[in-house]
C-alpha cells in the first residue's frame, strides 16, 4: 500500500486511486483463509492480481499475497499442485513485465521462474518439517503406550512373583504346623514327650515362617530415595544349603524324607536357588497335605551345564486321588513350580508315577563357566 502512494513510479504505471485500493484489498484479503482451501485461495489471488495489473497499476504493489498463497500451497498440498499454482504465478509475472513500457524481460524472465521456485523449495521444507513433526508425535505416543503397557506386565508379573512366594512360604509352615498341632493334641495325655516335641516343632516352624515373611516385606518396602530398603535381605533368600533343615521339618512333621546330593555342589545363581527350593518345599509340602503317610525322596544332582531337582513318593498307605496333584494344570502350587521353571529357562514335569506316588522334576540350567570339577554323592 505505501509502494501504491509513492509520488515517484516507474513510467506507464498509474498512482493508487479508490478503485485500485479496492483490487489491492481483493487481491490481499483472501490470503487470510489460506490454510483452509489453499489451491482456490491461490487462484483467487493470482486473478485479482491480473486484473490489478490490467487496471495499469504497479504490479509489485501486490507482489507478496501470490508469493504466499504459492507457498502455502507446497506446504500443504502435492508437489503437482504446487507446481501448477507456481507456473501461475511465474506467468502472471511475465504478463506484468510484458505490461510495462519499460522493463528487461530477461530479468523479469528470471524473476517468474525463480521466485516462484523458491516459495515452492520453502513451503516444501516446511510440509516435510510438519510430517516429521506429526511422525514423532504418532512414535512418541507409541512409545508412551509401549511404556505403559510393560509397566502393566512388569506390576502384573511381580504380583504373580508375590503370591507364589507367599503361597510357598505359608502353605509349606501352615502345613507342617497344622500336623504338629494334631499330633501334639492326639497324644498330649498319653505321650507328652511326643507333644512336647511337636509344640517345639511348632515354635521353630512358625519362627520361620515369620523370619521368611519379613525378608519378604523389607525386600518390598523402599526407602524416599527409591533403594530397597531390605535389598541386603537378598543374600538370605533360601537356598540348596536349606535344604536338609527343610527335610528334618518334614521329618518332624512324620514324612520319611530321603535327601541325596549328587554331582559336586557349587554356588549357583540365587534366583536358581530359589526356585529350586521352592519347587522341593511345594512337593514336600503336598506329600505332607496329600499323603502323609508316604516316604519321600529327594535327589538334588549337580550336572556340567544343569541343575536337576527330583522329589519321589510312594503314595503311602493309599494312592491319593486328589485333583491338585494329578490334573496337569490345577492347583496354585503347580501352576507356581511351572511358572518358576519356565521364568528360569527350565522344565517340570509333574505327575503320578506307575509304580505308585506322585512324583516332580525339575531341570534348570546352570552356568558353564561353574562347571565342577568332580563328582560326589551324600545322602
Amino acid at each position: 500500500m505505501l509502494l501504491g502512494r509513492e509520488r515517484i513510479l516507474p513510467p506507464g504505471w498509474e498512482p493508487l486511486d479508490s478503485y485500485g485500493y479496492a483490487l489491492t484489498a481483493l487481491v490481499n484479503l483472501p490470503v487470510a483463509a489460506r490454510r483452509r482451501a489453499p489451491v482456490t485461495v491461490c487462484l483467487i489471488v493470482c486473478a485479482g492480481w491480473t486484473g490489478y495489473i490490467s487496471a495499469g497499476y504497479w504490479p509489485v504493489v501486490n507482489c507478496l499475497a501470490p508469493m504466499l498463497a504459492l507457498y502455502t500451497v507446497a506446504a500443504a498440498r502435492s508437489l503437482r499442485a504446487a507446481l501448477g499454482c507456481a507456473a501461475l504465478t511465474g506467468g502472471v509475472w511475465l504478463y506484468a513485465g510484458l505490461s510495462a513500457e519499460a522493463s528487461s524481460m530477461a530479468t523479469v524472465t528470471v524473476q517468474a521462474v525463480v521466485f516462484p521456485l523458491v516459495m515452492c523449495r520453502f513451503g516444501y521444507a516446511a510440509r516435510v518439517s510438519g510430517e516429521r513433526g506429526d511422525q514423532l508425535a504418532l512414535l512418541t505416543g507409541q512409545l508412551r503406550r509401549e511404556q505403559a503397557e510393560r509397566a502393566r506386565r512388569a506390576v502384573v508379573e511381580e504380583q504373580g512373583r508375590i503370591a507364589r512366594e507367599l503361597h510357598d512360604v505359608v502353605a509349606h509352615h501352615m502345613s507342617v504346623i497344622s500336623v504338629q498341632a494334631g499330633m501334639a493334641g492326639y497324644v498330649f495325655g498319653s505321650d507328652p514327650g511326643a507333644a512336647h516335641d511337636a509344640l517345639r516343632t511348632i515354635s521353630d516352624t512358625s519362627r520361620e515362617g515369620l523370619e521368611e515373611l519379613r525378608r519378604m516385606l523389607a525386600v518390598l518396602r523402599t526407602d524416599d530415595n527409591g533403594d530397597a530398603q531390605g535389598a541386603a535381605s537378598y543374600d538370605s533368600v533360601p537356598g540348596l544349603g536349606r535344604l536338609d533343615e527343610m527335610a528334618g521339618r518334614i521329618r518332624a512333621a512324620g514324612v520319611a524324607v530321603e535327601l541325596t546330593v549328587t554331582g559336586r555342589p557349587r554356588p549357583l545363581a540365587p534366583g536358581v536357588e530359589l526356585c529350586a527350593y521352592r519347587v522341593v518345599q511345594e512337593a514336600l509340602t503336598n506329600v505332607l497335605k496329600h499323603a502323609h503317610t508316604a516316604r519321600a525322596v529327594v535327589v538334588v544332582a549337580y550336572g556340567a551345564r544343569q541343575l536337576s531337582v527330583t522329589v519321589t513318593d510312594d503314595g503311602g498307605a493309599k494312592e491319593r486321588t486328589d485333583p491338585d496333584r494329578i490334573l496337569p494344570g490345577a492347583g496354585h502350587g503347580l501352576i507356581g513350580m511351572r511358572e518358576r521353571a519356565r521364568l528360569y529357562g527350565g522344565t517340570v514335569n509333574i505327575g503320578p508315577r506307575p509304580e505308585g506316588g506322585f512324583g516332580v522334576r525339575l531341570t534348570l540350567p546352570t552356568s558353564a563357566s561353574a562347571t565342577p570339577q568332580g563328582d560326589e554323592t551324600r545322602t
